[in-house]
């Protein structure tokens, strides 16, 4: 059992927590709570940690059972969590990777492309709410925050294992991807001339959505096929990022299924 803050693997656990960059040089990110391992992909799991009063659980030993495990002391525990009530389990897992070809490829893709957007929770929503409403694949560009922060990793609860998604250091050319690939791409803008619900997204197609205070830049807006505006009342000029796009998604959700 591991009784020591000052040991190596726990100290390298706080980096992974804490360090994109540690994060990226490793390849590997850290995941919270019972339902985050149980989703993992098994074959992406590296190792798995538990604190000393959860391995004293029945569940544990047919929920861990092969798996390269080690024991944690409580009080250590809670301080390698990045959570102020840990469940007492904690996964390292291997990075997923998707080429962009990948990400807004397929039959009739439905594509978010996200500018800038620096809120871990609404990055982790965007994911998560995207799964749900069918979306295939999802592009951000190189300043959006980091998606495996741990903050982004829990609000995904999950989709973040199953939604494709790569950052892009050229957008433009992503944008000329998808024009060549025939998908129609929408920016969500407070200059949209016509109502969310008023296009057809039935084909390949595509929502620009940009950053929390300033929105997408304009060299990016300019090469959308279309501005689009979620219409407001009272003196709210706009939606928080993770909202917006949640009412576009399911508005091409329900326009698909019916």
């Amino acid at each position: 059992m591991i009784t020591s803050a000052s040991n190596m693997q726990m100290k390298n656990l706080v980096r992974l927590q804490k360090k994109g960059r540690a994060r990226r040089e490793q390849d590997v990110f850290v995941v919270e709570g019972m339902k985050m391992y149980r989703e993992a992909p098994r074959e992406f799991i590296e190792k798995v940690y538990i604190s000393k009063s959860f391995s004293e659980k029945a569940e544990a030993g047919e929920l861990l059972g092969g798996r390269n495990v080690e024991v944690v002391d409580d009080r250590v525990f809670q301080s390698i969590s990045d959570t102020k009530t840990p469940q007492g389990i904690l996964a390292v897992i291997r990075r997923q990777h998707y080429t962009l070809e990948q990400v807004v490829g397929g039959e009739k893709p439905l594509v978010l492309v996200l500018e800038n957007i620096q809120d871990p929770g609404n990055l982790g929503t965007i994911l998560r709410t995207g799964e749900g409403a069918g979306v295939t694949g999802i592009v951000m560009s190189a300043d959006t925050v980091d998606i495996y922060n741990p903050k982004t990793i829990r609000s995904t609860m999950g989709s973040v294992y199953r939604m494709p998604f790569c950052y892009a250091e050229d957008m433009d050319q992503v944008m000329r991807n998808l024009k060549q690939k025939g998908i129609s791409v929408y920016a969500a803008h407070l200059k949209g001339s016509a109502d969310y619900d008023a296009v057809d997204y039935r084909g390949s197609c595509g929502f620009l959505i940009g950053n929390e205070g300033s929105g997408l830049s304009e060299r990016l807006a300019a090469q959308a096929d279309g501005y689009i505006r979620i219409p407001m009342c009272g003196e709210v000029e706009s939606l928080n990022a993770a909202v917006a796009s949640a009412v576009l998604m399911y508005e091409a959700f329900r326009q698909r299924k019916s």
